[in-house]
């Protein structure tokens, strides 16, 4: 991106956080409007939405999803808010079960949420279920349920897991001649193999082999093994890699390789944001981390991009007590593109109208090209932007960056720019 273009798309970052003031609703104080599913009360009232993530569980947590979701309430409503409107936070313990999900999903529908915004879940059928019943759309998820893609009232931001598995079988395909994958034995997992295959044989390289590991287990010594001989044994004649996709787990995994790997054989490390992140390396040596030198796909410019300073200015001023919030952590950034999409939506809206679920589900299907800020591509979910993607229609955003974790730091990886994954999944078979 040329300077002119970075500058032209900050400028219109800082333009629509603005505009953002006057765009959502209320404080967890402020009592929540009624109105059919979610309603505003008209001007002058309150926009109730939620947004929901695992927290203190024994796999992956996202607190920095719902701490970001808090400080852009302080943030919007500092500044008056939108059209008139407040913007109310709710915030869920999704706990990673199944019940969490639908815990909140109807605690969402109960407080009369006009959206579910920036969230986290592998169950997608637990909560999905329960929104679509009130006509509340879920924007900007994590993409780790096959429904975020599929469910007419899911407004992805990202192309969640399936873009990010691509991604790294392209990044991957590039650089080994074996690969193996260490993933959740969950419903959430299964699908990995399948996508992270389909960027693979884009680049004429064989399919991964397919470790399964508990998501919650504290010892991955016999997965550790087996990614070691599937990478560096007899049979693997070219270089190997071993990429592992298990959430806050991914860092366990690592130790028990390292233990594993007792000759310094050294395959290739990778994984994607989301299992890895800068926190991580920082918090294992920095410069000194076994993360060095790891491939890593991400969704989004590197952390250190520009474009990022609207979302660090209010972190710094909504959220500087709050350790949670990490402006390099990828649930952060989910979570503030789904809010400015938010923002713009229903800026969309007179403002005098009352603000409704349906009438934001309306406004985000009849909408194109709605901004980010440069930090994803122009965003469109019409029914004619549906993507020839099996299993994953709603995927409005293939696109991935590819990063290398270089003197302790994430930075873009040498050579390789964003890249739409789209077409490589249009040729996959179903992955979910």
């Amino acid at each position: 991106m040329t300077d002119r273009r970075r500058a032209t798309s900050l400028s219109r970052t800082f333009l629509a956080t603005a505009m953002g003031a006057c765009l959502i609703a209320g404080c967890g104080v402020v009592p929540g409007g009624s109105g059919g599913s979610g309603g505003s009360g008209g001007s002058g009232g309150t926009i109730t939405v939620m947004t929901f993530a695992p927290m203190g569980t024994k796999a992956t947590n996202m607190p920095g999803m719902v701490g970001m979701a808090k400080a852009y309430e302080r943030w919007v409503n500092a500044k008056g808010g939108i059209n008139g409107h407040k913007l109310r936070v709710l915030t869920c313990n999704e706990q990673n079960t199944p019940t969490g999900a639908a815990d909140c999903a109807r605690e969402a529908v109960a407080e009369k949420a006009v959206a579910v915004v920036g969230s986290y879940s592998q169950h997608g059928r637990a909560f999905m279920a329960p929104l679509e019943s009130e006509g509340i759309p879920f924007i900007g998820g994590y993409g780790v349920s096959s429904e975020e893609f599929e469910s007419t009232l899911s407004y992805p931001v990202n192309g969640g897991q399936p873009v990010l598995l691509a991604g790294a079988g392209h990044q991957l395909g590039k650089a080994c001649g074996q690969v193996a994958l260490v993933r959740p034995d969950t419903l959430a997992g299964d699908s990995m193999p399948v996508l992270l295959n389909a960027g693979l044989q884009a680049n004429k390289v064989p399919e991964a082999a397919d470790i399964r590991a508990a998501e919650d287990s504290a010892d991955y010594t016999a997965q550790a093994r087996e990614a070691l001989a599937d990478t560096t044994g007899p049979a693997a004649k070219e270089r190997g890699c071993v990429t592992a996709v298990l959430g806050e787990r991914t860092e366990t995994f690592l130790d028990a390789f390292r233990r594993t790997d007792e000759k310094r054989k050294l395959p290739q490390i990778a994984s994607v944001l989301g299992s890895v992140s800068q926190a991580l390396v920082d918090r294992t040596g920095g410069r000194e981390s076994p993360f060095e030198g790891a491939y890593l796909t991400s969704w989004y410019p590197v952390a250190g991009d520009p474009l990022w300073a609207p979302m660090r200015k209010v972190i710094s001023e909504q959220a500087f007590g709050d350790d949670s919030v990490d402006p390099d952590d990828s649930g952060t950034q989910t979570t503030w593109i789904a809010y400015t999409v938010l923002n713009q939506i229903v800026g969309r809206l007179k403002a005098d109208e009352e603000v409704t679920a349906r009438k934001i589900a309306k406004t985000l299907n009849q909408t194109a090209g709605v901004q980010t800020g440069g930090l994803t591509p122009e965003l469109s979910w019409r029914h004619q932007d549906v993507r020839a993607v099996a299993g994953f229609p709603r995927l409005s955003n293939g696109r991935v960056t590819f990063q290398i974790v270089r003197q302790g730091r994430l930075v873009a990886q040498p050579g390789e720019e964003p890249q739409d994954m789209t077409p490589t999944l249009e040729q996959a078979p179903r992955a979910a």
